[in-house]
């Protein structure tokens, strides 16, 4: 049976849309004092203009209508949102990875901005927040990277507490806060939680009943033990709120788990999620499904026997706003599943 393949896309512009229904609030009454990531901010006025080191933090600035202020980004995994194109394009893009503290500095912004404190923390490989503050410069990190989290050893960190969507919502508010558009922030916030509640309650009309699945996102080669979903990150979160079962009991966010044991676990959904990188074979989702369907092991699991496998956008498996549409096009998927 073939494989009955999903897609998500990302329904931001309709976001935007709803600005100027939201009930105006009171302005950001300056100084604003913020505590993010165990770093204590002072803004005396809303920042005339932001560096972006994350895709992550750069699609929230876009989502708030902050594009005018932003002079720079890096750190890019996928494409920008389609609604965005268009503006990402007339913006200086100073690395497609990891730009120099240099090549920030000489923006003169008014904030940085970065989705992971690997990139700007006490080990920074960009630079530490010490860095910028000698020169004036305030940072801002996602707290979705922060929030119970620890981030002393290793790029990834370690997740002491499960991944929601929390630190996102936290994170949108605060930035609001920061650049005085308190109502664009409350509109976003109000406009996800309703798309996640829609979500939700559409995967409880299915009664799944603790139905399996598992998420895929890569292997280093086709024949070897693939890097799968843990019980630590946003898949984890995606699975919890739609009510199935991680057949992974890993509380790593991305454990190596063998295909054998994943097949005495026999999940009835498979995840698996594409990519532009092509650092491994595996990156390649038509590799994945060819793979699903020829290993003998992993052919025999029911999940690829009745075509339950869906395919997710890699980097909407990364805690960002993007949660939200991978969340709906889950539950989306899941109603045309065969599930019996």
């Amino acid at each position: 049976m073939q494989p009955r393949l999903k897609f998500y896309f990302s329904a931001g512009a309709a976001l935007i849309a709803l600005w100027p229904a939201a009930p105006v609030l009171a302005q950001t009454d300056y100084p604003l004092i913020l505590e993010n990531c165990g770093v204590t901010q002072t803004f005396l006025a809303a920042p005339e203009s932001v560096v972006s080191a994350g895709q992550a933090s750069t699609e929230i600035l876009y989502s708030l209508g902050l594009g005018e202020k932003v002079t720079g980004t890096s750190v890019w995994f996928t494409e920008v949102l389609p609604e965005f194109a268009g503006l990402n394009a007339g913006i200086e893009r100073l690395a497609d990875n990891d730009a120099s503290f240099e090549s920030i500095v000489a923006k003169r912004p008014g904030l940085v901005t970065a989705q992971y404190e690997w990139h700007i923390g006490p080990q920074g490989i960009i630079a530490t927040r010490e860095q910028f503050a000698d020169l004036q410069i305030p940072t801002y990190i996602l707290p979705s990277d922060c929030i119970g989290k620890d981030n002393s050893a290793g790029s990834d960190g370690t997740r002491l507490q499960p991944y929601d969507m929390a630190g996102i919502y936290q994170g949108i508010t605060e930035l609001a806060r920061i650049f005085d558009v308190t109502d664009r922030g409350q509109a976003l916030v109000a406009a996800l939680r309703e798309r996640e509640a829609a979500a939700v309650a559409q995967a409880e009309a299915l009664q799944l009943d603790g139905t399996s699945a598992v998420f895929w996102f890569s292997s280093a080669e086709m024949d070897i033990d693939p890097y799968v979903a843990g019980n630590g990150g946003a898949p984890a979160w995606m699975m919890a709120s739609l009510g199935l079962r991680n057949v992974v009991e890993s509380a790593e966010e991305w454990p190596v788990v063998s295909w054998e044991t994943i097949a005495r676990a026999d999940p009835d959904v498979i995840v698996i999620a594409r990519m532009d990188r092509r650092r491994f074979e595996a990156d390649d989702h038509l590799k994945k499904l060819a793979f699903l369907q020829s290993d003998p092991v992993a052919s025999q699991m029911k999940a690829v026997r009745n075509g339950n496998i869906v395919i997710i956008d890699a980097h909407a498996m990364d805690p960002l706003i993007r949660n939200i549409a991978a969340l709906e096009a889950l539950a989306a998927a899941l109603a045309d599943l065969d599930l019996k």
